[in-house]
C-alpha cells in the first residue's frame, strides 16, 4: 500500500515514525437498505473499514471524525442536494482531497457532468457489481493514502529539519564558545568564523606555550553537521590542554604525528581532518610550521610596506586520520617588521562565483595582496569581497579566517 519505509530517520538519533493509513469507506445514503447491501459487498474485505451515515446534514461532521479514505455518496437525498454536499466537502480543508464516488440510480450524462464539475472523482450507478465497487474503492483510496503518506513524510521532514536546524544552531554556538577571544598586545590576532547552514567541522585556537613561543592552529573536519563540529572541538580541546602524551608541542610535525595516531578515522566514525599548525618564536621571529592536507597559511611580510613579499606556508603531509604511518615535515619562515599572517580553511575561497566557476586559492591570494597591511577592517573587507564574488551572504562551508600580526 505504501511506497515509503515505516520509519524516517534524518539524524543519528532522531527517528520520526510515519503514520499508518487504512482504507476507510464512508457511505452517505438515507436508505439503510443500500447501506446493508454495500456493507455486505465489502464484508469479506478485512482491510476495508466501513462507516455509514444516513443523515446528509451530519455527513461533514462524521467525515471529520472517521477520516475516510474514500466517500460513497448518494445524489438523491432529503434535506440537502447531493451536488451541494459534494461541493461542501471540497470547500472544507480537511476533506477537500478525499475521493468522492457519487451513487445514482440512473446513468445520466448531464448529472455526471455536474457531479464532476463540483468535484466528484467517480460515478457509479447503484448498486454496482461487487468486483467493480471494490476495485474503484481501492483505486481511489490507495491514491488518497499515497497523498496522505507523502504529506505526512513532508511534514516529518519539515519537523525534523526544524529540530536539526536547532541542533546545528546550538552546535554552532558551542563551537564559537570554545574559540579564543581576539588578542591584542605584542601579537595581535583577529578572526572571522561564519558557520555554514549545515555547520562544517572548522575550529581553531592559539595561545602562548611559554613566554617565548606562541602557537596557532586551524583544522577542518570532513563533512558537515553536529558530528563533524563536535569532532573538531574534541581535537581543539586536546591541543589546548596538551593532552597528547607523545607529542612535543614545540615541534609541529611531532604534534601532527601524534594527532594522526590518536585520531585514526576508523576509530572516529570515519572522520578525518586537515590541519595547519604553526609555532612562532618571538626572539628569532621565525615561524616553524607543518600541515596535514590543509591549505597553506599566507604570510605577507617585508622590511617596509613597499617591499613586502608573499610566502605560502605549507609542508607535505596527508589528512589526519587516513594512514597510521603518515609522515609530516616541518618548515620555517622569518617574519619581518611589516607582516600579516592569514590562516584559513578552504571554505573561505572554494565558493561558487556568479558565473558558475569555483574560486581557487590563487585568486584568493591575489585578493589578500590587495588588502593594505595596516587596514583595521581587513577581515571584514575580505568577507565582504568573498560575499560579493559569490553573490550571497551565506556560505556553503564554514568560513574560518585568522589574521595574525606579529
Amino acid at each position: 500500500m505504501s511506497d515509503y519505509p515505516p520509519l524516517l530517520s534524518l539524524s543519528g538519533n532522531l527517528f520520526l515514525p510515519l503514520k499508518t493509513f487504512t482504507t476507510t469507506v464512508l457511505l452517505i445514503d438515507d436508505q439503510k437498505i443500500i447501506a446493508e447491501a454495500v456493507k455486505h459487498l465489502l464484508s469479506d474485505q478485512s482491510d476495508i473499514m466501513f462507516h455509514y451515515c444516513p443523515y446528509p446534514s451530519k455527513a461533514l461532521s462524521i467525515a471529520l471524525k472517521v477520516k475516510p479514505s474514500v466517500i460513497l455518496q448518494d445524489l438523491m437525498m432529503p434535506e440537502i442536494d447531493g451536488l451541494a454536499l459534494v461541493q461542501s466537502f471540497r470547500e472544507h480543508p480537511a476533506t477537500k482531497d478525499i475521493p468522492i464516488i457519487v451513487l445514482s440510480v440512473k446513468e445520466e450524462p448531464q448529472v455526471k457532468a455536474e457531479a464532476f464539475a463540483v468535484g466528484a472523482n467517480d460515478y457509479l450507478v447503484k448498486l454496482p457489481d461487487r468486483l467493480e465497487l471494490i476495485a474503484r474503492i481501492r483505486y481511489h483510496s490507495n491514491a488518497y493514502i499515497r497523498l496522505l503518506e507523502r504529506n505526512d513524510m513532508f511534514n516529518k521532514l519539515e519537523e525534523s529539519q526544524k529540530i536539526l536546524l536547532g541542533e546545528l544552531s546550538d552546535a554552532a554556538v558551542y563551537v564559537k564558545s570554545v574559540l579564543p577571544e581576539p588578542l591584542k598586545g605584542i601579537i595581535e590576532v583577529d578572526w572571522r568564523f561564519i558557520p555554514s547552514t549545515q555547520l562544517g567541522g572548522d575550529a581553531f585556537g592559539y595561545h602562548w606555550l611559554n613566554d617565548r613561543y606562541f602557537v596557532i592552529y586551524l583544522l577542518d573536519v570532513c563533512g558537515h553537521g553536529v558530528g563533524a563540529a563536535l569532532h573538531a572541538v574534541s581535537v581543539i580541546n586536546v591541543l589546548r590542554s596538551r593532552n597528547l602524551p607523545r607529542a612535543n608541542f614545540y615541534d609541529p610535525s611531532s604534534v601532527l604525528t601524534e594527532l594522526n595516531r590518536v585520531f585514526q578515522m576508523e576509530d572516529h566514525n570515519n572522520m578525518f581532518f586537515t590541519i595547519w599548525y604553526g609555532l612562532y618564536d618571538k626572539e628569532t621571529r621565525n615561524i616553524l610550521y607543518a600541515s596535514g592536507g590543509h591549505p597553506p597559511a599566507i604570510l605577507i611580510t617585508g622590511e617596509s610596506p613597499q617591499n613586502r613579499r608573499l610566502y605560502e606556508l605549507k609542508t607535505p603531509g596527508i589528512v589526519i586520520g587516513a594512514l597510521p604511518e603518515a609522515n609530516f615535515e616541518n618548515a620555517t619562515c622569518n617574519v619581518k617588521e611589516f607582516n600579516s599572517l592569514y590562516v584559513f580553511s578552504d571554505g573561505v575561497y572554494e565558493v561558487s562565483t556568479r558565473n558558475g566557476s569555483i574560486m581557487n586559492i590563487h585568486e584568493f591570494i591575489q585578493l589578500l595582496m590587495r588588502i593594505p597591511w595596516n587596514r583595521g577592517d581587513a577581515l571584514d573587507s575580505i568577507v565582504q569581497r568573498i560575499q560579493h564574488i559569490q553573490g550571497k551572504t551565506f556560505f556553503a562551508d564554514d568560513f574560518s579566517l585568522l589574521q595574525v600580526i606579529f
